[in-house]
């Protein structure tokens, strides 16, 4: 992550790749970005994906079998865990999936990068 639109930019930090981050503004090449503490930089739009993930942000999310406060808990995610979004879930919940296979919906405040 860069400073500028530019690989001659001051290097700001390296973040870790499936990590979430919410488009800014994009120059050709070039897309400045905001991850989940709020900080902006530049990264290359070639190393960006379509895949989109989320980040939990809240100490422990759970992931029920539907979208619904009472239903089943599938699994528990802790803060910081990247899970993958499956599909945005009715308004407040998106379906998401764990790297182990696991999915289910999560409520939308307990998670970033929607």
């Amino acid at each position: 992550m860069y400073d500028a639109p530019s690989q001659q930019a001051k290097p700001l930090f390296a973040i870790a790749r499936g990590t979430p981050v919410e488009l800014v503004v994009a120059l050709d090449a070039w897309i400045k970005v905001r991850d989940a503490k709020g900080e902006l930089a530049w990264i290359e739009k070639r190393l960006l994906s379509e895949k989109r993930s989320l980040m939990v942000r809240s100490d422990r999310a759970q992931v029920r079998a539907s979208p619904e406060d009472g239903a089943a808990l599938v699994f528990e995610a802790d803060k910081d865990v990247l899970v993958d979004l499956v599909e945005p879930g009715p308004a407040g919940w998106a379906k998401v999936r764990h790297r182990d296979g696991q999915q289910g919906f999560v409520k939308a405040n307990q998670v970033w990068g929607l």
